[in-house]
């Protein structure tokens, strides 16, 4: 009994090991939401209560009940895997009799280069920015919201994306027409640090411990959001910080932007990946080269923008050619 009165709540144990370990905040808040989703659904028993059968009712319930589509059901699978693997120390057995929900395959809606730059000109400053970025560089809206100064590097004309999908770094295209603008951006930012001066500058939040190893990087130049959010929050310290704009107002001024547009396409944030993915591969880019800009692990992941371009029937003739 005096164990479980000093053990920690199910949330803080979750919580603790995730960010020992380094995960994003975004992964922690929907692995929490998944546990404590399970958790609710088989009326608030411990999950040291239950194993891979519970498991197993609640996967094969999202799928015939809920309908949910296979990358949400895979997520929640992750979250419980992550929950028993790491936090309780129980590995899954056997969970394979779950009904698994279907994905089916689908080719990826793109732009032709018109159509993107229409919806472009059709924003208002900083998502016109953004946008370029992310149709000219292949970024995820989440990569491009947090985008700091640090990240451009001018002289090599790359952009440096941290802690993308899967916790990876990598680099890709800095394009050329945003040099001008993106430089008079980061201008504007080191005025505004330059005016306000001091202590009353309101630091930016950071990651992890940084704060505690180097002080002053909140408040430094380098370490600014390229878009900070109009609004201020609280960091994990309970400090007040300036977070980055929020990527759902960046989904919601494109999606205003597709319609007045007037595309038949249902476009988003990430068709502008996607195009850049087949503008590149349409130029003559190779293959191993656009899965590096993207930060695909399995090249199967890239191949498909060649089906979106035809090349997957190289050499077949069309009957009435």
């Amino acid at each position: 009994m005096h164990d479980d009165v000093r053990r920690p709540r199910l949330r803080e144990q979750v919580r603790d090991v995730i960010r020992t370990q380094r995960y994003s905040l975004r992964t922690e808040k929907a692995y929490w939401y998944w546990i404590r989703y399970f958790i609710r659904f088989h009326e608030m028993r411990h999950p040291r209560e239950m194993g891979e059968r519970e498991v197993r009712e609640f996967l094969t319930w999202l799928a015939t009940q809920r309908n949910v589509a296979a990358a949400t059901q895979n997520q929640a699978l992750n979250a419980l895997v992550f929950l028993y693997d790491k936090v309780l120390e129980r590995p899954f057995g056997d969970i394979n009799g779950a009904v698994r929900a279907k994905r089916p395959p689908r080719l990826p809606v793109v732009l032709a280069h018109g159509e993107a730059q229409k919806i472009i000109a059709g924003l208002e400053p900083p998502y016109d920015q953004m946008a370029s970025l992310m149709y000219g560089a292949g970024l995820r809206v989440t990569e491009c919201a947090r985008l700091r100064v640090k990240d451009l590097d001018f002289s090599r004309r790359v952009i440096i994306v941290r802690d993308g999908k899967g916790a990876k770094d990598r680099t890709t295209l800095l394009p050329g027409p945003l040099l001008e603008s993106l430089q008079a951006r980061i201008h504007a930012i080191t005025h505004e640090l330059q005016a306000r001066g001091g202590r009353s500058v309101i630091p930016v939040s950071l990651p992890f411990a940084l704060r505690r190893k180097y002080p002053n990087a909140g408040t430094s130049l380098a370490w600014q959001w390229l878009w900070p959010s109009e609004g201020l929050c609280q960091d994990s310290d309970g400090r007040v910080v300036r977070h980055h704009v929020h990527v759902s107002t960046v989904q919601r001024a494109v999606k205003r932007s597709v319609r007045r547009a007037g595309l038949s396409k249902p476009a988003s944030c990430h068709t502008f990946r996607h195009s850049f993915a087949t503008e590149l591969l349409h130029r003559g880019t190779d293959i191993r080269t656009v899965q590096e800009l993207l930060g695909h692990s399995d090249l199967r992941t890239t191949q498909v923008y060649t089906h979106v371009l035809g090349q997957a029937f190289a050499g077949v003739r069309r009957p009435l050619d």
